[in-house]
């Protein structure tokens, strides 16, 4: 009985996880993966995103008054780099959690070595952290994050609410299609 309380209590969730510039450039992108293979979550949607300035401005909100704003917003807009990010939806019990541990510490030299953070993120000479992923602290800005990231559509399993709207677009097809 005590076991199925538990099982209650647990929290099914979804975690965005970006694959950053600096690690898709590496070819860290299969690496990631597959260390985050190891907490069990599922994968529930994915993409290679170009990202705009917009994009990153809103993503990061929260850090606009940090005096690192600005190089931030470069880094992950492929200043330094690629212009490419890999976007992923992880979904499970204690997904942020899980795959924050499993990113280690945002500060690669504080990261645990066998981290993600730990095994492939750097400091640069000129101070820039390159901590080649980014994943959401929490089940709250997750749904904040996914949501900007991902439509419903995109994701093959949607645990947040949904509407559908009638709205005339024009739509980008294959030629011939």
């Amino acid at each position: 009985m005590e076991q199925e309380v538990h099982k209650e209590t647990m929290k099914k969730e979804q975690c965005l996880v970006l694959i950053k510039p600096d690690a898709v450039l590496k070819g860290l992108t299969g690496d990631i993966i597959s260390d985050l293979a190891a907490t069990g979550l599922g994968i529930v949607g994915a993409k290679v995103v170009e990202v705009t300035r917009e994009l990153a401005e809103e993503h990061y909100q929260h850090l606009r008054e940090e005096k690192f704003f600005s190089e931030l917003i470069d880094y992950i807009t492929g200043e330094f780099h690629t212009r490419t990010v890999v976007a992923l939806v992880y979904e499970g019990e204690y997904a942020c959690k899980k795959i924050r541990d499993a990113a280690g510490s945002t500060n690669p030299e504080e990261a645990h070595p066998g981290s993600i953070r730990g095994k492939y993120g750097r400091i640069t000479s000129k101070g820039r952290f390159e901590n080649v992923i980014h994943a959401s602290e929490s089940a709250k800005e997750g749904e904040r994050e996914i949501k900007l990231w991902f439509r419903p559509g995109e994701l093959v399993s949607a645990i947040f609410e949904t509407e559908t709207r009638s709205m005339t677009t024009k739509e980008t097809f294959w030629k011939g299609g």
